[in-house]
């Protein structure tokens, strides 16, 4: 018997290969079809049952704008104060997007404190001024708009910013690649930003991040939470599907077995369950 999570895993990688191969693999390992789907909306109903997803998964769900499923990632935003404090002032995620977004009334009130030092000093000043990690969480969490970003650029061409405030920033999934490719590029400054859970985008979690089961699950929540994100991920796990499980059902069936306990990523998974096989 697969658990949900599996089954939300599988799901997603069955819709990746054909109609007729997908048909009896699940039959074969007791998955209906639609199964995943209305798993996956199940699933998202109980957001505060989920595990931590990366800081990048919940801005692709920001990207959305829709007032439901800012509220539903609001837990997981964790201490991304300024995402937080652009969610509850209603400001637009979604590239090209600049109509203000409805905000549920459960955030109401919700707004973090507002740093003194960004009312003494002004953004950059506030910036500027970082002595801390805590200091440059407080002001960094007032960059806000595109604008905000355009601004913060400009001032450390000028003049770099302090290091907290550079790496506070450079965590933010929201911060431009230019911008943060511009505050570090060395191996040790992207692991970090990796271990922060800020990504390359869909295709580089799908098939680099693990375990491979909790990745596809959220893969297959995606569909539902931040669908224009998903596609990337699927043309990246496509071709591994083909190549290493294709239309060989006992294939498939080692995968739905081993994949509940692979620690690894889905690429191993799919290579492990096709050799097995």
């Amino acid at each position: 018997m697969l658990d949900d999570t599996t089954r939300l895993a599988v799901g997603l990688l069955l819709d990746l290969t054909d109609d007729d191969t997908a048909a009896r693999v699940r039959a074969r390992i007791g998955l209906h079809s639609g199964e995943p789907s209305r798993l996956a909306r199940r699933r998202i109903r109980r957001a505060w049952n989920w595990s931590p997803v990366p800081s990048s998964v919940a801005l692709w769900t920001l990207e959305q704008d829709d007032p439901q499923l800012n509220a539903l990632v609001w837990p997981h935003l964790g201490r991304n104060t300024g995402l937080r404090r652009a969610v509850v002032r209603g400001l637009p995620f979604g590239p090209g997007r600049t109509a203000p977004v409805p905000v549920d009334p459960k955030l109401a009130g919700e707004e973090p404190e507002i740093p003194g030092s960004y009312v003494r000093h002004g953004l950059v000043g506030a910036l500027r001024a970082v002595d801390s990690m805590s200091r440059a969480r407080a002001a960094s969490s007032m960059v806000l708009t595109r604008e905000d970003w355009s601004t913060v650029a400009e001032a450390d061409a000028e003049q770099p910013l302090p290091g907290y405030t550079r790496w506070v920033l450079s965590i933010r999934p929201d911060c431009p690649p230019a911008l943060r490719a511009r505050f570090g590029t060395h191996a040790k400054f992207t692991h970090r930003l990796r271990q922060a859970g800020v990504l390359d985008g869909p295709a580089a979690y799908a098939t680099g991040h693990g375990p491979a089961v909790r990745v596809l699950e959220v893969l297959a929540m995606g569909r539902l939470m931040f669908p224009a994100r998903v596609p990337d991920a699927e043309r990246a796990l496509r071709p591994l599907v083909h190549r290493h499980l294709g239309n060989r059902e006992e294939a498939w069936a080692v995968l739905a077995q081993i994949a509940e306990t692979f620690h690894g990523t889905a690429p191993e998974l799919l290579m492990t369950a096709g050799a097995l096989a």
